[in-house]
Formats: C-alpha cells, sequence, structure tokens
C-alpha cells in the first residue's frame, strides 16, 4: 500500500471480488475464479492482483468473494515526502527533485518509471470506461472535493432538478472508504447508484469505476455523476473516464483553498463554490476565491451554488446540458 495514505483497497457494494486497481503492485501470481452473478451469466477471468481483502457489495444482489493474500503493498504516487529546510522562516519543503516526490534509499529516476506505470496502467483502464461511455452517449462528471463540502447534498439537489421536468436519465457512481450511506441518500432521489468502497484507498481509480459500470443500469444518453471519495490530492492525478473534473468548494474552506491543493483546481475544468447561502455568516470573501481559484487555473469555469436555496442550480445544469450537447454533436461530426 502507499506509505501514506494506505490506498489500494477498494469494494463495491454488494459483491467480493479480486480485482486489479491499477497501483502498480508486482506481485508475479494470477488468481483464477468464477464470479457468481444473481441470474447472470458465470465466467471465468485471470486477474493479475494488487489488492488484499477487496470485498465488493451491488445492490444488485451480487455476490463475489474477495480472497485476501496478506501482503503489504507499496506504490508510490505523488505522496512521499522528504524534508528540505529553507527560507527566511526554516519552512519545510517536501516533494524536491525530478519525481516531486521522495522515497528513502530510492533514486528520482526509479520513482519516476514507479508513478509512470501507476498512471500508465490507470489510463488504460480510463481510456476503456471513456470508450464504452461514449459508446452509450453517455456525459460523465467526476466529482471531487474535500470531505464536507457539501458533494452528496449538492448531488442530490442537481439529481431532483434534472429530473423534475423530464430533462433525461441520471446515474451515480457513489466513492467513499466505508458505508453506503451517501449511495442511500441518492437513491432517494430515484436515480441509480452504486456504491464502491475503497477501504484504506484514497481515491477511485479507472478500474474501479470500469467495475461499477458493469453493475450499473447506464441508460443511452445519461448523465453519470462519480462521486470521488473527499479528498483534494490523489483524485486530482487518477483519470476514471469523465469528460470532466468538477471540483467542489464550500465557502466555510477559507479562500486560500485553491492554493495549497491547485493539481485539484489545475485539473478541475469548472469550480462550484458551493454553500453561498452561508457566506454572509461566515466572514469570507467570494471574489477572493475566484480569483485564487483563477490564480491556479486561469481558464476554469465557477458557478456559485447552494443546494439548500437552489441558487445557481439552474446554471449548473445549464452547464451539464450543455457539456453533453456540445459532446454528441462532436461525436456526430467524427
Amino acid at each position: 500500500m502507499c506509505t501514506v495514505c494506505g490506498c489500494g483497497t477498494g469494494s463495491i457494494e454488494g459483491q467480493s471480488h479480486d480485482h486489479h486497481h491499477g497501483h502498480g503492485h508486482e506481485h508475479g501470481h494470477q488468481h483464477g475464479h468464477q464470479h457468481g452473478h444473481g441470474g447472470h451469466q458465470h465466467h471465468g477471468h485471470d486477474h493479475h492482483h494488487h489488492g488484499a481483502g477487496h470485498p465488493h457489495r451491488h445492490d444488485e444482489g451480487d455476490a463475489h468473494q474477495h480472497h485476501g493474500d496478506g501482503h503489504a503493498h507499496d506504490h508510490p504516487h505523488g505522496h512521499h515526502h522528504a524534508h528540505h529546510h529553507h527560507g527566511a522562516h526554516g519552512d519545510i519543503h517536501f516533494g524536491q527533485g525530478a519525481a516531486g516526490v521522495a522515497v528513502g534509499n530510492m533514486s528520482q529516476e526509479r520513482l519516476i518509471e514507479i508513478e509512470t506505470g501507476i498512471l500508465s496502467e490507470n489510463d488504460r483502464y480510463a481510456a476503456a470506461n471513456r470508450a464504452r461511455l461514449a459508446g452509450q452517449g453517455v456525459f460523465a462528471v467526476n466529482l471531487v472535493s474535500s470531505p464536507g463540502s457539501g458533494k452528496t447534498t449538492l448531488l442530490c439537489a442537481t439529481i431532483r432538478a434534472m429530473t423534475a421536468d423530464g430533462g433525461g436519465d441520471v446515474a451515480v457512481i457513489e466513492g467513499d472508504q466505508q458505508t453506503s450511506n451517501d449511495a442511500d441518500r441518492i437513491r432517494e432521489t430515484g436515480a441509480p447508484a452504486v456504491q464502491v468502497n475503497t477501504g484504506k484507498g484514497c481515491h477511485l481509480d479507472g478500474h474501479m469505476v470500469g467495475h461499477a459500470l458493469e453493475h450499473l443500469h447506464l441508460h443511452d444518453g445519461a448523465t453519470l455523476f462519480i462521486e470521488n471519495v473527499g479528498n483534494l490530492v490523489c483524485p486530482a492525478a487518477f483519470d476514471l473516464g469523465e469528460d470532466a473534473k468538477v471540483a467542489i468548494l464550500s465557502v466555510t474552506e477559507g479562500e486560500d483553498k485553491p492554493l495549497k491543493y491547485p493539481d485539484m483546481f489545475t485539473a478541475a475544468r469548472i469550480a462550484l463554490l458551493n454553500k453561498i447561502d452561508l457566506a454572509p455568516h461566515c466572514d469570507v470573501d467570494l471574489d477572493l476565491y475566484e480569483a485564487n481559484l483563477r490564480r491556479v487555473n486561469p481558464t476554469i469555469e465557477i458557478i456559485r451554488v447552494s443546494a439548500r436555496t437552489g441558487e445557481g442550480l439552474d446554471q449548473w445544469i445549464g452547464w451539464l446540458r450543455s457539456e453533453a450537447a456540445a459532446k454528441r454533436l462532436a461525436q456526430a461530426a467524427e
């Protein structure tokens, strides 16, 4: 597992089954197994495994058993720290060198090789997801934020608003370390949802999403929301096959949040400045939030929203529908 965050495990609700997460663990063994899907055809296949003990649960009632192999894994992907003191105040700066990370007794060249392998493998899964979604005309967004930003509440409000006027089908892949609480909240809106529990994992990856897609009833032309694990670091680097990353930033988090976590806001196409109904009570500067977002990403689109009052939802949903229509036009022109 990652020496800092411990990521490398994952499970999908209602089902257990060994799978390859794309984190670059090298075991040198394969597992052959059959999946028993209630009412589905049995199939056997070999997977090259990385994670230990991945219980998957599916609300469709599938039951696959992951077996733990008892291995501890090491897969650095941008988290490892070396201390470099400099500056007038003796500040400690991490992530120096060509790789941007450091691990004791491991060269920068080796770290670059490992991280390149991890991300390249993930990109292969993401490309397969993207092709699959494109084939169905699905527009997919990857919702990223820190914990407590109001992602799920905003997502529920978005789904209700999108479906109230018969404006199209929606579906959700929900990522959390544990529990199905958020997926249960999503299902209350009437939208289908599959919960992916990452265990110690700090983000969703391309393989997890691909596996979840196999168990999600996704209609042609739908909008797919992938709600990532609450984390402003790792999800920035992992492509899931989405059309756009959407960063959600609440007014309670501090105007300097984009400056502290620039990679995430640089990777996002659009930022939703959420909970603006609380702004008068938090002594915050909304214009400074926007200025700092554009400081790290000059082209980012910004919409101020409130799930509680509904402010900005029309603009946000308009963006979703406009982007989905643009994707369909581009595909038709190919």
